[in-house]
């Protein structure tokens, strides 16, 4: 069949078959580099596909009702004639944060406790030990509590725990509860009581912090329409909240989309980094061919029949790679749920996903035919001229209009890939000119290291050191590919260590000195004395009390909580309204804080109608409030007419009371509060004797302790970035299957100079050496390249997100370095090991 007609695809396949058939070996290698990419895709793709069948299964279970309505103050008469008017079965649950104590250990914690009464949950089941526990406790002075607070005290079922003024027999082990999370568990453990104790407990005080939530079953299956239509506004009017099933499905999978979106992201990234090793091996691959290729122009093959041959190959053995990642990530998809299941509020069973792996296996050979062209498309400029004349002068970027094209495509391609993830171009835009900043400049640190190394070359270095230095410029070389693929898979590594030793830094500074560590709240003003006697009687500083008032904000200027529903231009939180403010009075600011804009005022005037006060200048800004404005405070039905003399800057990360909003003194004296302690407790010793003597004289008083704090927020990062090196770790593997790629395809570049130092007189051993030393170099450059983009990031981040110093880890750093050029030296060593142990003259017998 003549090639003459260029389209023929019957006679192009057999053209791809026939030049396949010495490299197809080397075809599946260069697209090796995609596998982990595509698998890591596909695993995630199925992963979101399982949770949202799960969560179409269980949003009932996670609920645990059909409606759900909650508050954080007591139901007004036209809330309790709502839920009068649904009708159905219908339950009742008080929450809040307090201290329980185990009398058998003389332990206590802070927990949140869940006053139960009524048959909830109406879906799904409390997961007790022993079972029957979730519906017994409910029958007497009996508490389910949960297993790693009984763990942590070694405390049993059978024990007592007390709660307030009152005791409770353990009657369970709690291990799950609707909508709770692992993650959730560990922050703030949760313990059950009957309902109808709780008044006897004495935890529910004047200025106590009780949220109020109503399970209802109706009768009947709820009308979604006119509930929305009815029976929000009468909700949303009384500053309340709903969930329904639906509402609660549709939230759910919103989260749970957010997770598999930023996987997807790190997997994506992954993808990248394979491609651009296709890209580097299939240039590699295209030099060799050019005397191929020139024979097949001169038996009149024209351009674009050689050029469709190559990229029929590569889309083949691309799409032989992407089903091997398909399946590969099918069997990864099997452990993800176990990885995640501290972060899911349910249990998952993975199932094989089609779409999924159809998605994952059409944009494995879309994306490695879209990398393939930026070496392919200069096969067009390859004449019958090369059998002569065996070179190929590319053509520039700048001369070459295609590859303009084909950089396009690419960078097209990854918007339109992060658009579908994020749902918005403008994150999407943000995705992907950070992704490509990221690859410049760390092709840019390649190349100002290269260029180093060539500048200042050490001529003064032995002859083995200097060789193994120089091939990191020679011809053909891979320093920038691998810099750039191992470079990113260790930013991400090192900037997760660096994040997380950051935030738990952040954390420690903040109980460091003679800072508190110790907050104790929910104080009565009748125990304010009592409480500071205990204090100094237990040997510890008092460092200061604060009063605090609840109220509630009804209008800013002649913006009301209607009107900002009604107008959607208006630059304030919906939530301005509807949440309840803790706010102080004081007649001077604290070392945390400084004002930013107006004037301070400790003292109210008397003879002016509107209270000074002092706002917080990020909650200003975002409410576009402003000095001089006029706010109105409901306290407990008492009208305060207020203006906004000041704002602050605030110091979140000291250990201490910071507000909001800040009254002066002579407005709240009389006004419905309670206090705030704060204290310094030397070692866990004595701040075990504090709590049990506070638990045991105020049960009401809730404490937090730093040093709990620090453990949970450690085994939280601890999860959290066990989840991200899992993902990352694949840009990681993926960088170092490029390297195996690059190695092995550059062995062959190098076969003929290893040959010539065999020739001319050097040993194995030299040779070993200088093979040693640039695979050494490889990777140091490498990882010295991750590290400086780590560095910068984490620097970033700790200065513009979480205003704070960043202090590098300078030995996990280098041990991150050592590690990775140790591997490069290995995976080097071994890929070259043929070129060292057979004769010169049998490696060039099979290069003939």
């Amino acid at each position: 069949m003549h090639p003459s007609n260029k389209w023929n695809l019957s006679w192009l396949l057999l053209m791809a078959w026939r030049d396949s058939r010495r490299n197809r070996s080397r075809l599946l290698l260069f697209v090796s580099s995609i596998v982990l990419g595509i698998a890591a895709l596909v695993a995630i793709y199925s992963l979101s596909d399982n949770m949202r069948q799960e969560v179409s299964k269980q949003a009932a279970a996670l609920l645990g009702a059909e409606l759900e309505i909650s508050g954080n103050r007591e139901p007004s008469p036209a809330i309790q004639k709502l839920l009068d008017s649904i009708g159905g079965q219908r339950s009742e649950e008080r929450n809040f944060t307090s201290m329980v104590y185990f009398p058998k250990t003389e332990g206590s914690r802070l927990v949140q406790v869940r006053a139960l009464s009524g048959g909830f949950p109406y879906y799904g089941e409390l997961e007790t030990v022993p079972a029957t526990a979730g519906r017994s406790f409910r029958n007497g002075r009996q508490a389910l509590v949960d297993q790693t607070l009984l763990l942590q005290f070694g405390a049993k079922v059978g024990d007592s725990v007390r709660v307030g003024n009152l005791v409770f027999a353990i009657a369970g082990e709690l291990l799950g509860a609707p909508g709770q999370t692992g993650v959730s568990a560990a922050v703030a453990p949760i313990v059950y009581i009957p309902l109808q104790y709780l008044p006897q407990t004495g935890l529910m005080q004047k200025g106590s912090r009780i949220n109020y939530k109503f399970y209802l079953q109706p009768a009947k299956k709820l009308n979604t329409k006119a509930f929305e239509e009815k029976t929000v506004p009468v909700i949303e009017d009384e500053g309340w909240n709903y969930e329904t099933v639906a509402s609660q499905r549709e939230d759910t999978n919103r989260s749970l989309s957010d997770l598999t979106q930023f996987l997807a992201l790190v997997s994506f990234i992954a993808l990248l980094l394979g491609c651009i090793g296709v890209a580097s091996a299939i240039h590699i691959y295209v030099r060799e061919k050019i005397a191929a290729i020139a024979v097949l122009r001169c038996l009149g093959a024209q351009a674009r029949q050689a050029f469709l041959i190559y990229l029929l190959q590569i889309i083949v053995i691309g799409a032989i790679g992407s089903i091997i990642g398909a399946v590969l990530g099918t069997i990864i998809q099997q452990a993800l749920p176990a990885v995640l299941q501290e972060f899911l509020p349910f249990t998952i069973d993975a199932s094989i996903s089609w779409p999924a792996i159809a998605q994952g296996i059409v944009l494995g050979i879309t994306i490695s035919a879209l990398f393939a062209l930026l070496p392919l498309v200069s096969i067009r400029n390859i004449s019958p001229l090369n059998t002569l004349r065996i070179s190929l002068q590319p053509a520039t970027l700048f001369r070459d209009k295609m590859k303009w094209l084909v950089h396009l495509l690419i960078l097209l391609f990854i918007f339109g890939f992060s658009w579908i993830q994020l749902g918005g171009w403008g994150k999407a835009l943000a995705f992907t000119l950070g992704v490509v900043g990221a690859f410049l400049v760390l092709a840019g640190i390649a190349a100002l290291l290269v260029w180093a190394v060539r500048r200042f070359f050490p001529q003064s270095w032995p002859y083995i050191g200097r060789q193994g230095l120089a091939n990191l410029f020679r011809p053909n070389n891979q320093t920038t590919i691998l810099i750039v693929a191992i470079g990113l898979g260790t930013a991400f590594i090192c900037t997760l260590f660096s994040i997380q030793s950051l935030l738990l830094n952040r954390v420690q500074l903040s109980a460091s000195g003679n800072q508190p560590n110790t907050v104790l709240f929910d104080i009565q003003p009748a125990q304010r004395d009592q409480l500071i006697a205990l204090t100094t009687a237990q040997g510890l500083p008092v460092q200061g009390t604060v009063p605090i008032v609840n109220m509630r904000l009804e209008g800013v200027n002649d913006i009301t909580a209607t009107r900002l529903q009604q107008d959607s231009t208006i630059k304030m939180q919906r939530w301005l309204f509807s949440r309840e403010y803790r706010v102080t009075f004081r007649d001077s600011i604290t070392a945390a804080e400084k004002i930013t804009s107006g004037k301070w005022q400790g003292n109210a005037n008397a003879q002016n109608g509107l209270v000074p006060i002092s706002l917080e200048e990020r909650f200003a800004q975002r409410n576009d409030i402003s000095v001089g404005d006029t706010m109105l405070f409901n306290v407990q039905g008492a009208m305060i007419n207020t203006v906004v003399g000041s704002l602050r800057s605030v110091d979140w990360n000291r250990i201490q009371t910071n507000f909001l909003v800040v009254f002066p003194n002579g407005v709240l004296e009389a006004a419905p509060q309670f206090h705030v302690l704060l204290t310094r407790v030397p070692n866990k010793e004595a701040a075990a004797r504090f709590q049990q003597a506070v638990v045991r004289q105020f049960p009401n008083i809730s404490i937090i302790d730093l040093g709990l704090v620090l453990s949970v927020i450690d085994k939280l990062l601890d999860k959290v970035g066990f989840v991200i090196r899992f993902m990352a770790g694949f840009s990681i593997i993926t960088g170092l299957v490029v390297l195996i790629a690059s190695v092995l395809i550059s062995k062959y570049q190098r076969i003929q100079e290893s040959v010539l130092l065999r020739t001319l007189g050097a040993n194995r051993r030299q040779i070993l050496w200088i093979t040693a030393l640039e695979y050494f170099f490889l990777g140091i450059l490498a990882a010295l390249a991750g590290i400086v983009l780590s560095l910068a990031g984490s620097w970033l981040l700790a200065r513009y997100v979480f205003e704070t110093a960043f202090t590098p880890q300078w030995s996990s750093l280098l041990l991150v370095a050592l590690a990775i050029s140790g591997l490069t030296v290995l995976i080097g060593m071994f890929n070259s090991r043929a070129v060292l142990s057979r004769p010169p003259l049998e490696i060039l017998r099979e290069e003939v």
